[in-house]
């Protein structure tokens, strides 16, 4: 199945990838390793032979300092909190709503944000979104402890959790387990009660993973029985036929990211290309095939409209019942202040 060759986490899998579809010396994109799957810009392919070069990022944070450094791609894949980072120093520019073929169909309510979306123009081209849940082995773990966000804090489960090494995925569990479901109103009191919330839940974790492809390793190997997820690494899991589920309705709720590409000033490779790129990444075929594979919905809406809607649940992006966190653009200073607490909580203070 095509998510085995994306999901490769190792360097060298990454230089395979970088030789196979790093073709196309006109468009630079910047994203997560994984992305680069042909399944999601085939239309591309059709058109110039080859995918265009890619180069890879761990995490938002890392790719944003990569950028501000002097590293100049034509477009990046970032998630939606950092948008505002990119725009205040000056590194973007809006993209040309003219060429964009599918933007009549994109679900509105992904650019409800005048950081994405104002006079100036689109800032920021929302192609995908998704959940982060609990994941768990279904054989080891009863259904009824992942019906709460307090299974992290489980004594029995110690040393057998495995949480994100991401402020944007770690914070939104902290939050909702101590009661917040807007992240963008956070009071001193609110922030207290969820750091103290992580550090609880610390001693139990075994690992904080980096990618979707260390938490499957680790849930494969059984090191590990429940994780805060992305869809991906579950997808994964329930490929190779490991026992997994993904509730994403635990009583306190779950949480909800949309990422996008960001169009950079002074891009060294072909503009055309670039709009060609995000054409492709857009088409039905591309939508369809971002759901099968990755368990992510695209936000081209009149596609994801015209699926069926048990395929949808079974691929974890149905409707829930339960409060959702979106994960919206922060304020710096807030998002400044989770970085280092959370790295405080890390090394154990």
């Amino acid at each position: 199945m095509a998510i085995r060759t994306w999901l490769l986490g190792t360097a060298a899998a990454t230089l395979v990838a970088q030789a196979a579809w790093a073709q196309s010396p006109n468009l630079l994109v910047f994203d997560w390793a994984g992305f680069e799957d042909p399944g999601l810009h085939q239309a591309y392919i059709d058109k110039y032979g080859a995918s265009p070069q890619y180069s890879f990022y761990a995490d938002d944070d890392e790719a944003f300092q990569k950028v501000v450094s002097g590293f100049k791609p034509d477009i990046a894949h970032p998630c939606s909190q950092m948008i505002s980072k990119y725009r205040d120093a000056g590194l973007i520019e809006p993209w040309d709503t003219s060429k964009l073929t599918a933007f009549k169909d994109l679900d509105p309510e992904l650019l409800d944000s005048p950081i994405f979306k104002d006079d100036g123009g689109l800032w920021f081209l929302p192609t995908d979104w998704a959940s982060t849940a609990i994941a768990w082995n279904t054989e080891k773990v009863p259904a009824e402890d992942v019906s709460t966000l307090q299974v992290f804090k489980d004594p029995k489960y110690a040393g057998r959790i495995s949480l994100p090494n991401s402020v944007d995925d770690i914070w939104p569990l902290a939050f909702l387990a101590t009661g917040v479901h807007d992240w963008t109103h956070v009071t001193d009191d609110q922030f207290k009660a969820a750091a103290d919330w992580l550090r609880e839940v610390h001693p139990n974790v075994r690992a904080y993973w980096a990618d979707p492809s260390e938490m499957g390793q680790l849930m494969a190997t059984g090191e590990v029985l429940i994780a805060w997820s992305w869809p991906e690494g579950v997808t994964q899991l329930v490929a190779d036929d490991y026992p997994v589920g993904f509730q994403r309705e635990a009583k306190e709720g779950s949480s909800a990211f949309v990422c996008g590409f960001v169009n950079f000033k002074n891009g060294p490779g072909s503009e055309d290309q670039a709009y060609d790129f995000m054409n492709a990444w857009l088409q039905p075929s591309s939508a369809e095939y971002l759901v099968d594979v990755f368990g992510y919905g695209s936000s081209n809406k009149t596609a994801m409209d015209a699926m069926d809607p048990e395929k949808l649940k079974e691929a974890g992006l149905g409707p829930v019942t339960v409060p959702v966190l979106t994960q919206k653009p922060l304020e710096q200073s807030l998002r400044d202040r989770m970085v280092q607490e959370f790295e405080k909580i890390k090394a154990g203070f």
